[in-house]
């Protein structure tokens, strides 16, 4: 933070510009790789999780996330796995929020599978949250288990609930499924805007092996939003959140639609996040495998000169885009990483 010539507090300009002119301004940072769902286009059912020792505590990331803050992140998202099911994850949450009260950070939100917030609905209201991500591919009750191969929809909608009595803002992300809930995207946007939630689609990434093929399951936005258009008027609006949804508005509903298309229509060109796992290392796009390790900085000395170098070089090798293929001769995923290691 700074102060201007009339003593006023202003935020921190950003320091963080990559080789393409582009300020990083929003941070994802996964804080477990674990999660009470084995979702099928994220990891495979028998997953491997990771040794405490390579996770970083929630000291350890409070301070990561207070360096990037520092350097003019103004947005942070916490992601998973499922960052719910962290010990003491409200703790963690409660200590950031100390930089939304002092104006540094602009917004502090998370992404979720919904399982955990009828617990910790109100307490996230209470530390500053104000708006959350529910990804919910399915309103079928048979076809939400197969999916998630764990999953409860009854707890999911009951948590959707109980986060809107709090006064959360809540997106509904659903990723586009062939075969799966292509069927489907109708009647849950009628749903979301009933309910006064947005919803955004989002196309299958080659990310991690999984138990299937992934061509199998693309559907591209293409297709679904020429589909839709046939019930309904689509408008492009001007709204962002931060993240790389382009919105319209749903003439019919009044409410919005985002699409994430990283597969028919990448959103490189205006890339302003890099994404932080829960072992500290550092991926300036999803889509490649380029890192750096913020863990060994964290912990090579208590100050964090080591740390912010180790920042500030990564984003200097930050790439102009992805190289995400999905077909028939293409088998290998783009980067061997699972979602749920990189963070949502």
């Amino acid at each position: 933070m700074s102060e201007n010539n009339q003593g006023v507090t202003s935020p921190v300009q950003p320091q963080l510009i990559d080789p393409f002119g582009r300020p990083v301004s929003y941070l994802r940072v996964s804080v477990t790789d674990r999660c009470d769902f084995r979702c099928t286009y994220c990891m495979a059912e028998n997953m491997s999780f990771l040794p405490k020792k390579e996770v970083l505590s929630l000291e350890e990331l409070d301070r990561l996330c207070t360096a990037f803050i520092e350097k003019g992140v103004r947005k942070l998202r916490l992601t998973g796995g499922e960052p719910l099911v962290r010990k003491n994850i409200m703790g963690f949450i409660r200590g950031l929020s100390r930089h939304l009260e002092s104006g540094a950070l602009e917004e502090l939100t998370l992404t979720t599978n919904g399982s955990q917030l009828t617990r910790f609905a109100d307490e996230l209201y209470a530390a500053g949250v104000r708006r959350i991500n529910v990804s919910m591919d399915t309103m079928d009750y048979g076809k939400f288990r197969e999916i998630t191969r764990w999953g409860d929809l009854n707890k999911v909608m009951a948590g959707i609930e109980a986060a809107k009595k709090a006064g959360l803002q809540i997106k509904i992300n659903a990723v586009a499924l062939k075969g799966f809930n292509e069927d489907e995207i109708t009647s849950m946007l009628a749903w979301c805007h009933e309910n006064g939630h947005d919803l955004t689609l989002i196309e299958t990434m080659p990310l991690g092996e999984i138990d299937g093929e992934r061509l199998d399951q693309y559907l591209p936005l293409s297709t679904v939003r020429q589909r839709l258009e046939e019930q309904f008027t689509l408008s492009p609006i001007p709204y962002k959140t931060g993240g790389p949804a382009t919105y319209v508005k749903v003439e019919e509903t009044g409410g919005r639609l985002g699409f994430i298309t990283p597969m028919t229509h990448n959103f490189c060109e205006s890339c302003n996040r890099v994404r932080v796992t829960c072992t500290g290392m550092l991926y300036m796009c999803l889509g490649q495998d380029d890192s750096a390790d913020l863990r060994a900085a964290i912990r090579a000395s208590e100050g964090n000169e080591v740390l912010d170098q180790a920042i500030e070089e990564a984003i200097s090798r930050k790439p102009k885009g992805h190289d995400f293929v999905i077909d028939r001769t293409t088998k290998t995923p783009a980067v061997s990483r699972h979602m749920s290691v990189t963070g949502g």
